[in-house]
């Protein structure tokens, strides 16, 4: 009986097989290998398919001119009727403009919040101190914005908030942070710095965490005071993080927050408070004209995937790594 080398039997033999059914088999094992992690993907991938993916086909209903009695199938094809109505009313383009100014707002005053709160924290030697304060920031992430938009009122309300009450007792006058335009926005973006800046601290403080303890020890050996070593060690060694979340922010531009304007705004701050989201709802839940409510979200919707991949674009410019 003839000796054969096994070794060489199977470079021949993976020399034989194309390129492509190794690679395929490859990915197979790979797969397999791990069928338990991907295994609890699946739930996950349900929820996106489910609730994401497939009402993707309604976007075809800006389209048309839908009537729930005939479905979505059995509505008149309207093409893009609903669009040029639209971009004809100017009532259209100040909800745009409200929509992008306190996206804008909330960018710039609020984005900056977690990062210089988290460099803070992370500053802190005394553990109970630093727990505390944790604590503390993160509860109001956890108040919905229908309790929150109560206890806004009982402060601010020009006739019995307490903060007008204050203003009074010291012969001032009444101010109207929540009736007045010129003080609305204003009061939006503070009220979501404070709800939400606490909570966002936690993705800083995990790539915080991550940054090796042997780095400070060289840079203090090295002489490099504190400042110093938050400027040109910490803040660069999570630069990626901050990127990472910026872009993000600006893929959402479109989104002013519905739940928290449309429990303060009201008709005496339409002017500078009714964003995109709570037009929609009015026109659409309210007055029932769905075809032209979902021509005003598939708008938004295209304009923040073109931010989305824009911001994504820049990043990779800069030599960062982006989404995708």
């Amino acid at each position: 009986m003839a000796y054969i080398d096994s070794e060489a039997a199977v470079k021949e033999v993976s020399v034989l097989t194309p390129k492509p059914v190794r690679k395929q088999a490859r990915l197979l094992r790979y797969i397999w290998f791990n069928r338990y992690l991907y295994l609890m993907l699946v739930p996950a991938l349900l929820y996106y398919l489910i609730f994401h993916y497939i009402p993707m086909y309604g976007a075809v209903v800006a389209f048309k001119d839908f009537s729930i009695t005939k479905g979505i199938l059995g509505s008149e094809w309207a093409g893009f009727k609903h669009f040029e109505y639209l971009f004809s009313q100017d009532k259209f383009w100040q909800v745009i403009e409200n929509t992008v100014v306190i996206s804008l707002y909330r960018l710039v005053f609020g984005f900056p919040a977690p990062i210089i709160a988290a460099l803070l924290l992370n500053e802190v030697r005394v553990r109970l101190f630093k727990q505390t304060v944790q604590t503390v920031i993160y509860l109001p992430h956890f108040i919905s914005w229908v309790i929150l938009g109560g206890i806004l009122i009982n402060l601010l309300s020009t006739d019995s908030g307490v903060v007008n009450n204050v203003i009074k007792l010291f012969g001032g006058t009444p101010i109207g942070f929540l009736s007045d335009e010129s003080y609305f926005r204003s009061m939006l973006v503070f009220s979501m710095i404070w709800k939400e800046f606490g909570w966002n601290t936690i993705i800083y403080m995990a790539a915080l965490a991550g940054i090796s303890p042997h780095l400070y020890e060289a840079a203090v050996i090295d002489g490099a005071n504190r400042f110093q070593r938050l400027l040109h060690l910490t803040i660069p060694l999570i630069r990626s993080t901050i990127v990472l979340i910026l872009i993000l922010r600006l893929g959402g531009i479109m989104e002013a927050g519905f739940e928290q304007i449309f429990v303060l705004y009201h008709p005496g701050v339409y002017r500078v408070s009714d964003i995109i989201d709570t037009y929609v709802y009015r026109i659409g839940l309210a007055e029932g004209r769905f075809s032209l409510a979902a021509a005003v979200g598939l708008f938004k919707s295209l304009i923040n995937f073109a931010l989305l991949v824009l911001a994504n674009w820049l990043s990779r410019r800069m030599g960062e790594q982006g989404v995708y």
